[in-house]
């Protein structure tokens, strides 16, 4: 398979690699990611985690594949970033509360050797129960999901905050496990 790079400084993909045995190492990507965007299109989640991708190439030295992801929570066609700060999450949280939404992430590999690259999307939905703005509250102040998606790890959600969701689990947290096995063994 030769050596393998994730392209990304999250703990949570790199803790999924290790829960699939993938030996790896971590090269966090320099690319700058487009804030700006928030229509939500898949060509454009999917741009994101192939230019993370690309960006690591010229960084490594032996053949290698390269795997850059992005996850973005999706609400009524637009996307819901990283919060700015409490107000936002908050906010964030209150427009999730007691409805469904997606959650989509991108996973490119390149692959330096055969110079091959792919690109695939893996969808899930996510549905939350209705929260009140004590449990909105409870949860910024205790699990500070500032560098989330959406304003929310589903890992630490507390019981009761999330009614179900469809899919893959490890998708919402980040990086589908299967999908990005299947594209390292291609």
């Amino acid at each position: 398979m030769g050596k393998i790079i994730l392209a990304s400084s999250s703990p949570r993909r790199a803790d999924i690699l290790k829960q699939h045995n993938v030996k790896y190492r971590v090269i966090p990507s320099p690319y700058q990611e487009d804030h700006s965007v928030t229509d939500f299109s898949y060509s454009f989640v999917e741009s994101l985690a192939y230019n993370k991708a690309l960006a690591v190439v010229p960084l490594v030295d032996v053949p290698s594949k390269i795997i850059g992801a992005d996850t973005v929570v999706v609400l009524d066609d637009k996307i819901l970033g990283k919060p700015k700060d409490y107000q936002d999450a908050f906010g964030m949280l209150k427009n999730l509360s007691g409805r469904k939404h997606q959650v989509v992430t991108s996973i490119a590999v390149i692959d330096t050797a055969t110079k091959s690259e792919k690109v695939v999307s893996v969808t899930s939905i996510v549905e939350f129960a209705e929260l009140s703005d004590e449990q909105i509250k409870f949860y910024i102040d205790n699990y500070k999901p500032f560098d989330k998606a959406g304003a929310y790890g589903i890992q630490e959600m507390p019981e009761g905050y999330i009614k179900g969701f469809e899919g893959s689990f490890d998708n919402i947290v980040g990086l589908c496990a299967k999908t990005a096995l299947e594209l390292l063994e291609e």
